[in-house]
């Protein structure tokens, strides 16, 4: 008899501890939920910001980094247009690109299927058998843990604002420059319910396993998680490591430095603003790590990394850090996490890529260094090489070492391109989470192919310029466009005035090339862009 009591009472306790846990992890944020205020309507004067953020962490490379927990409030969006930049009165963002650079025929001209990157038909059946294999799988890990749902299967909807945005790539750019799509994309990431949470590819590859040993960690102990919406759509979520006023320390390796969310949120704006258009979009969102991530995802891996904090925050972390110790976990507040959203590309299987090595590639070593980094004379090798010798690929590289230089990212190892558009196609600008880290530090040798080849395009120079005025101030208009976020502020004011700074530096190399070797060797032109681009610098000239 006493044992029988016993056996109750271990049942009884048992039961307790399955009621506490559904109670918080289920009951309570539901209830959460409903008792927090509902959000005003964009444009409401009374909506303020209310900001919980957690405590800072610690800056010494010689301490763990502690778990990092905030979340933020949306602030009421400025109006926007179809193309989803904002607008108003005495709007520099608006003047901006309402000027004539922002306005010219893009070189070269579209002239039919072959200039965009996807058959919209065969993309189209492409992602109907994607969905339907989706539907199978969900069925069968339904079936196999006797789970009941009475979702209907997902339904590919062509007008989805991310097939849209698969559509519309071109070899001019990811997007249009006055596209909806953007903005439609944007919102759908903020705002879809996620269906599924898993590793992304590298990661699922690593398997956990670290090498101690290396000095440059794997990319998948960065915590990077690929989510899928209600709509089918997929996004690479970054998790919030730093707080806005944190500067990376100055004896931490680039190589080592934590990945930024408000960095790649950042970049997309900026290169938006340069008229790039090679960063997918990406939008901050505050993500409930239970509800989003814990709850739909079907990897048992990612599962086991989830605990709950002695301060009572949801956390989780990557596999890798309880051998290696090289990155430490990430928590809600309790659930609410702030992060960064880009978007997918295209699968591989529909638009190939080629990933190539940045000739002015670091060495990631402790004391090594490159050739170009010892031989003032690296780019007259480069420039006898293919294709930087038969194409504007030497061109490109050098925009994305000023767009690199002016976010501060000093991690371009490789560059990624769609192989459809041979060698003269743009360069993805991916992964720019490295960005951002220091605002009282300018890295000038990110400026190395500007400075030893002496080439930049006109196109590229000319909007520099623009932006080096006081009635379009780059900072300015960066400033302006990260409202339209929801976790603004992204930038600290410090990184915001950097970018002025760093702005004119790109133009003083620019003129001691011009100095030294004469416009006509430096500035180059497209092979028809010319015509189309002097009304812009007339305009800019007056």
């Amino acid at each position: 008899m006493p044992g029988l009591r016993r056996d109750r009472l271990l049942t009884l306790l048992l039961l307790g501890a399955l009621l506490s846990a559904d109670l918080y992890f289920h009951l309570w944020p539901q209830v959460q939920r409903q008792l927090r205020p509902r959000e005003r309507p964009p444009g409401c004067p009374c909506a303020g910001r209310a900001a919980s953020p957690g405590p800072a962490p610690a800056a010494a490379p010689s301490a763990p980094h502690p778990a990092a927990h905030n979340f933020s409030r949306a602030r009421p969006r400025a109006e926007q247009d179809a193309g989803g930049r904002r607008r108003g009165p005495g709007s520099k963002l608006r003047a901006l690109f309402a000027h004539p650079l922002y306005n010219v025929p893009e070189e070269p001209p579209l002239l039919g299927p072959e200039d965009s990157l996807l058959a919209s038909q065969e993309a189209l059946r492409y992602y109907r058998r994607k969905v339907a294999r989706w539907n199978r799988r969900h069925k069968m890990y339904k079936e196999q843990r006797n789970l009941t749902s009475l979702d209907p299967p997902l339904q590919l909807r062509p007008e989805a604002s991310w097939v849209q945005f698969h559509l519309g790539i071109d070899r001019q750019g990811l997007y249009s420059r006055s596209s909806p799509i953007v903005s439609k994309l944007l919102h759908d990431m903020r705002h879809f319910p996620t269906i599924s949470a898993d590793y992304s590819q590298d990661e699922k590859a690593l398997l956990g396993a670290c090498d101690c040993t290396q000095i440059v960690k794997p990319s998948g102990v960065h915590l990077k998680l690929v989510l899928r919406f209600s709509d089918f759509g997929k996004a690479m979520f970054k998790p919030m490591r730093q707080q806005r006023d944190e500067e990376t320390p100055e004896d931490f390796f680039y190589f080592i430095d934590f990945q930024r969310h408000n960095a790649e949120i950042a970049a997309f704006h900026l290169d938006r603003i340069l008229d790039f258009r090679r960063v997918p979009p990406t939008v901050g969102r505050l993500v409930n790590v239970t509800k989003e991530i814990l709850e739909v995802t079907k990897n048992e891996i990612l599962q086991s990394v989830f605990f709950v904090s002695p301060a009572s925050n949801v956390c989780f972390f990557a596999k890798c850090p309880y051998m290696c110790k090289t990155e430490y976990a990430v928590c809600g507040n309790p659930h609410l996490l702030e992060g960064s959203l880009s978007a997918f590309l295209p699968s591989l299987n529909l638009a190939p890529r080629l990933s190539v090595p940045n000739p002015w590639i670091r060495s990631y070593s402790l004391a090594g260094k490159e050739e170009w980094e010892v031989n003032p004379l690296y780019c007259d090798t480069v420039k006898q090489i293919y294709p930087h010798n038969s194409s504007n690929r030497l061109l490109n590289i050098i925009d994305m070492a000023i767009f690199d230089f002016l976010t501060g990212n000093m991690d371009r190892h490789h560059y990624e391109m769609f192989t459809k558009f041979g060698d003269d196609g743009f360069l993805i600008h991916l992964d720019n989470a490295r960005g951002f880290g220091r605002h009282s530090h300018d890295e000038i040798s990110i400026l190395s192919p500007l400075s030893q080849c002496c080439r930049i395009k006109r196109k590229t120079l000319l909007h520099l310029q623009l932006l080096a005025q006081a009635d379009y101030r780059l900072s300015d208009v960066m400033r302006e466009s990260l409202l339209e976020d929801q976790l603004t502020p992204v930038l600290t004011e410090p990184h915001l005035l950097a970018l002025d700074r760093r702005l004119q530096t790109i133009l003083q190399t620019v003129e001691g090339c011009i100095e030294a070797h004469g416009e006509q060797s430096v500035v180059a032109n497209g092979p028809a862009e010319q015509s189309a681009l002097d009304s812009g610098q007339a305009h800019l000239t007056s």
